[in-house]
């Protein structure tokens, strides 16, 4: 069984226990995480205020989301590891009914049936799931034998499965890959052996006929058309085309803010939300993707940190999930508008319009504060 151990150092007499803590780490905030992402939620605002039309409504709707996001990721950085660890089947039940719900009863949108609304409130409840997914996991796995064994692999698989059929359902493909990401970075944090893991693989690689056969007719005409755009210019490689050429205009320097041809008159489809670092690019060019990449990594970089310093199974296989999730965020969108990924319906986190999908990912990065900033201080 995996145990946690305190290490502890031998001390002369009146020493004394630690240091005396900063104003930070009695908050339970990371002053770094918090300032890199208010450095990236600020720059999302300039691009999207340009994205939307110059559209002051639609941006400060999105300032007041990341407002409320920022306050729920404090609020949960509050809670302590162990009681996140004790609310985790809660959290999994309660997506997963909601899930059922939107099968049931969920609005339809774009041809699509993800969401619910409840009163005023629309919302989607598969977002939750790419937090309630790998908290489960880790919970399951934080007092088991590590790597997991055969029959730990089966839980977690049923684990896994349950949500993830639910919302490729509704169809959601995007979102259930992400969903499947955050799961499977838990159990390769837990300790699969490299045999394991090329079996899975060599798994995946057969089972790709079968899914491709269970693709929706536009998902199967996504990928056609990642691999030929130029096959139906007007119709279905429109999107990746307008995207590639927004990005290849920007040069260096960009045609300057709210000057973005593509963007502005139109030509762009989706420019607010999942296509808006082709506006990014217009307009800032490559100084401006290099800005943002260069946030993105130093973002990613202090979440490994953080992941690292963890000191307990949950801590650490749960707050390293949350990291390499966000990475596989920024890849798939960023792939995607370059045109090396088929379109999937991914946003660029924390910088395109959305409501949802931006309070999950602030809730994930409470719960890295969380686990950095409850570490038992050890003594000296």
């Amino acid at each position: 069984m995996a145990i946690d151990f305190q290490r502890t150092a031998p001390r002369p007499a009146g020493a004394r226990v630690g240091r005396k803590r900063s104003i930070w780490l009695r908050l339970h905030l990371d002053p770094w995480l918090l300032s890199i992402l208010l450095l990236l939620v600020s720059f999302g605002l300039v691009v999207l205020y340009s994205a939307s039309g110059m559209s002051e409504s639609t941006t400060v709707a999105q300032a007041i989301r990341m407002v409320l996001a920022f306050a729920g990721a404090i609020v949960i950085a509050q809670l302590t590891p162990s009681t996140l660890r004790r609310l985790t089947p809660l959290a999994y039940g309660v997506g997963l009914l909601m899930l059922i719900a939107v099968e049931i009863m969920g609005d339809i949108g774009m041809g699509a049936q993800r969401w619910l609304e409840i009163g005023p409130l629309r919302f989607q409840p598969s977002e939750l799931m790419k937090i309630a997914m790998p908290m489960m996991l880790a919970a399951y796995l934080h007092r088991r034998p590590l790597p997991p064994s055969w029959r730990d692999l089966v839980v977690c698989a049923v684990i896994i499965a349950l949500p993830v059929l639910l919302i490729a359902r509704q169809p959601d493909l995007g979102t259930s890959m992400l969903v499947t990401c955050a799961a499977v970075f838990v159990i390769l944090l837990a300790g699969l052996s490299w045999r394991f893991i090329l079996a899975l693989a060599v798994m995946a690689g057969g089972a790709a006929p079968l899914l491709w056969f269970n693709m929706h007719d536009y998902q199967r005409q996504r990928v056609l058309t990642f691999l030929n755009p130029e096959s139906d210019p007007l119709g279905a490689g429109w999107n990746i085309i307008q995207s590639e050429t927004a990005i290849g205009s920007g040069g260096l320097e960009g045609k300057g803010w709210g000057l973005g041809t593509q963007s502005q008159l139109e030509f762009l489809p989706e420019r607010h939300t999942d296509f808006i670092v082709a506006v990014l690019g217009e307009e800032f060019g490559l100084i401006g993707m290099a800005t943002i990449l260069v946030l993105y990594l130093l973002l990613i970089s202090r979440g490994l940190v953080m992941a690292n310093n963890a000191q307990d199974t949950y801590g650490r296989l749960l707050a390293g999930s949350i990291v390499l999730t966000f990475f596989i965020y920024v890849f798939v969108n960023i792939g995607m508008v370059t045109g090396i990924l088929p379109v999937v319906g991914v946003p660029l986190p924390l910088v395109s319009y959305g409501g949802t999908s931006s309070v999950t990912l602030m809730a994930g990065f409470g719960i890295l504060m969380s686990i950095h900033t409850h570490r038992r201080l050890l003594k000296h």
